[in-house]
């Protein structure tokens, strides 16, 4: 599809959403508030469409997510706060003034000198809130919070010399975890230290290229289908799972395995 194209459909979503907040009673009550834990539940649906590497699903929930700012702009244009053009604009803006190496003279040769050049500007911003983790929202789960936060340390030159050097720290962690849950039962320092040891696991992740909430996210999918193949073969066998030994349920395990 051609840019005049795309110009002409994203107007007419625009010409929609104009009829649906005029017409419809449901769009017509909808305010910042009632949308926020919506908006929450179609990027997530986005996320999973991704994992799933589903191209179809993917070009469904971008369309959804659009139409959540569609609407949001819509209702502040209705306040006198701003537009959608407005929206545009100020991210047209940003984008050029945080690419000084594509719409400027300077020369970045590598992604990690881009992160850091990016931050850079972030931070000299007009307005902008001070401190490099900011801009990290405190609503964010806190495995994605915990790698946001320590990709922007990282972006600002607070980061391991070698990748290598984190597994000390990893297995120190371990350590303290260990001498903790033999020494006593504080369940305060216990958990701190569980803590710790994710943190130290997620900044291992990010080292090598990994990211932790989608690695994650594959293997509890991983879990739920071996799962729910176990639980499947003990039905057809017209048993239930809790009356099943622990090495019977090991076989179905592993069946599931084989046929991944």
């Amino acid at each position: 599809m051609n840019k005049h194209n795309t110009l002409e459909s994203f107007l007419r979503l625009l010409t929609i959403m104009d009829e649906l907040r005029e017409k419809c009673p449901w769009d017509k009550k909808q305010t910042y508030n009632s949308l926020r834990n919506l908006t929450i539940e179609e990027v997530y649906e986005l996320a999973d469409a991704i994992i799933e590497g589903n191209v179809s699903d993917i070009k469904k929930e971008l369309g959804d997510v659009l139409l959540h700012i569609v609407f949001y702009a819509k209702i502040a244009s209705e306040q006198n706060q701003f537009s959608m053009g407005d929206v545009i604009d100020s991210l047209c803006e940003k984008l050029i003034y945080r690419h000084p190496h594509v719409f400027g003279d300077e020369s970045l040769e590598n992604s990690q000198q881009v992160k850091v050049r990016w931050e850079q500007l972030k931070q000299n911003e007009k307005g902008r809130k001070k401190g490099v983790l900011s801009g990290v929202p405190e609503s964010l789960p806190a495995l994605i919070k915990a790698s946001r936060m320590q990709s922007k340390a990282c972006a600002v030159g607070f980061d391991w010399k070698k990748k290598e050097d984190v597994w000390q720290k990893v297995t120190e962690e371990i350590q303290e975890l260990q001498h903790e849950l033999t020494k006593n039962h504080n369940k305060t320092q216990i958990e701190d230290e569980f803590g710790d040891v994710l943190f130290s696991i997620i900044n291992a992740a990010r080292l090598y290229g990994v990211d932790p909430e989608t690695a994650l996210e594959k293997t509890n999918k991983k879990f739920r289908k071996r799962f729910n193949y176990l639980e499947q073969k003990t039905d057809e066998q017209g048993k239930n799972l809790v009356d099943l030994t622990l090495e019977e349920m090991d076989v179905y395990w592993n069946e599931a395995k084989q046929l991944e």
